[in-house]
């Protein structure tokens, strides 16, 4: 590990997500949970908007402070880099409601297929740097937000 006064703090901060990263079990999945500490409080602001905005700027912090830590630690995807883990459940989601099942339901879901990269997130991997980092993770949060609604749809009473 770097000598923490070596580090570049506020890409450090943004990748780790205010060092959640650094849980010392299950670090992805900390930062998965984690986003819900994000996502609650923009949701309860009623504005519609400012889910996707919330996204788009964090996809484009996680871009950038990824690709710097990624660099900094000479490590490939490093498992402290959770942003990607915040952005992708995030965009899982979107467009449901915050109840405890549906949260539970896509945070499971989530984690699934961010493990499994299924088509064509794990080739997302390959762009590379910070990019490929957070790519790969929208992706699994983009197909979990789709399941949960395929089965919020099919069954509304489990996710109300």
């Amino acid at each position: 590990m770097t000598n923490p006064t070596s580090r570049p703090r506020l890409p450090f901060v943004c990748a780790t997500f205010f060092y959640c990263g650094f849980a010392p079990v299950a670090p992805g999945t900390v930062g998965s949970a984690a986003a819900l500490l994000l996502v609650v409080p923009l949701r309860l602001a009623g504005l519609a908007w400012l889910d996707l905005a919330a996204v788009a700027v964090l996809f484009a912090i996680g871009v950038w402070s990824a690709g710097i830590v990624e660099r900094h630690l000479a490590s490939e995807d490093p498992g402290a880099v959770v942003i990607d883990e915040v952005v992708g459940m995030y965009v899982s989601l979107l467009w449901l409601p915050l109840t405890w099942q549906a949260v539970l339901a896509a945070f499971l879901v989530f984690r699934l297929f961010d493990i499994l990269k299924p088509w064509p997130a794990g080739r997302f991997e390959r762009l590379g740097g910070g990019l490929g980092i957070m790519a790969d993770d929208v992706m699994a949060g983009v197909y979990a937000n789709l399941v949960v609604q395929a089965f919020a749809w099919w069954r509304p009473e489990w996710i109300r």
